[in-house]
């Protein structure tokens, strides 16, 4: 069965949708820029319902160690997404400083983006292979792009991996069958608006991801 992560996650409804419908992996999106930012305090509370029920992900893009510690501290988060420019050897010290595991985003546009992946062998717990953004974007994920899913076959990788970047309900059963991803990562996919999740769509893309 792939398993299925709902990240940007903002309100108790959506998160309990996502809940319900059986999603491994729920994200709360600290970093202000984002349309589904939350801050620490708030994805405390809100998360907490999560808890021995999904592993709970705290994204972050390029933090320095006061918002390490302070996401650590406040929303006990199972993982760390790294999201941003990290090194493996900044990433090491963001698994020092929290006590988290840590999923490292990678940006792919073609087999050149896939040349610096062995760095991180023995440095993330997973990896999660994103589209690209075009040149200059405030964002770094979430804004519906997909890549080749292609590029993704029979690769030997240092991680367990998830395949992110413009999947939604009618397109994830393909993205796995193409790509051969056993987990895969959700955010614009199931929006009626940039950063308003909907129940609907949530079950829907979780309901055809059980399904691959």
């Amino acid at each position: 069965m792939t398993l299925t992560k709902i990240c940007g996650l903002t309100t108790p409804d959506t998160l309990d949708a996502a809940l319900d419908a059986g999603a491994a992996f729920v994200g709360a999106v600290v970093f202000p820029k984002s349309p589904r930012h939350i801050p620490p305090l708030h994805a405390a509370s809100l998360f907490d319902r999560a808890r021995g029920k999904a592993e709970i992900v705290a994204v972050l893009v390029d933090p320095d160690d006061a918002l390490l510690t302070e996401v650590a501290l406040i929303l006990r988060p199972d993982l760390i997404q790294l999201h941003g420019h990290e090194t493996p050897q900044r990433a090491a010290e963001a698994r020092r400083l929290t006590g988290a595991g840590i999923i490292k985003a990678l940006p792919i546009r073609d087999e050149a983006d896939f040349a610096s992946v062995a760095d991180w062998t023995g440095v993330a717990d997973h990896l999660l292979f994103d589209a690209r953004p075009p040149k200059g974007a405030d964002l770094p994920g979430g804004v519906g792009a997909s890549f080749d899913w292609t590029l993704m076959q029979n690769r030997t990788l240092p991680a367990s991996w998830f395949l992110a970047g413009g999947l939604d309900p009618k397109n994830v059963a393909e993205a796995v069958r193409i790509s051969g991803a056993t987990m895969v990562d959700v955010s614009s996919g199931v929006e009626s608006a940039p950063g308003v999740k909907d129940r609907a769509l949530i079950k829907a893309f979780l309901d055809a991801a059980s399904r691959s």
